[in-house]
């Protein structure tokens, strides 16, 4: 019995670890997803210059989207 508890407690311990080293290491990043008619998809990174004239413009849509 003291082994189980004693497993699950490790376990318990670990997963709770592995959630906050995960959050922590989550970097929140924004890209655009362009999507044409044809089933291809160009993906913009956050700091390409496509996405650096169209990110601002997405961010307002979305605001006011949310409004």
């Amino acid at each position: 019995m003291r082994r189980k508890l004693l497993f699950l407690l490790l376990l318990a311990t670990g997963l709770g670890a592995l959630l906050l080293l995960r959050r922590r290491g989550v970097r929140r990043s924004e890209r655009i997803d362009l999507y044409y008619e044809d089933g291809s998809m160009v993906s913009l990174e956050d700091g390409s210059p496509g996405a650096a004239r169209l990110l601002p413009i997405a961010a307002d849509v979305l605001r006011a989207a949310r409004a």
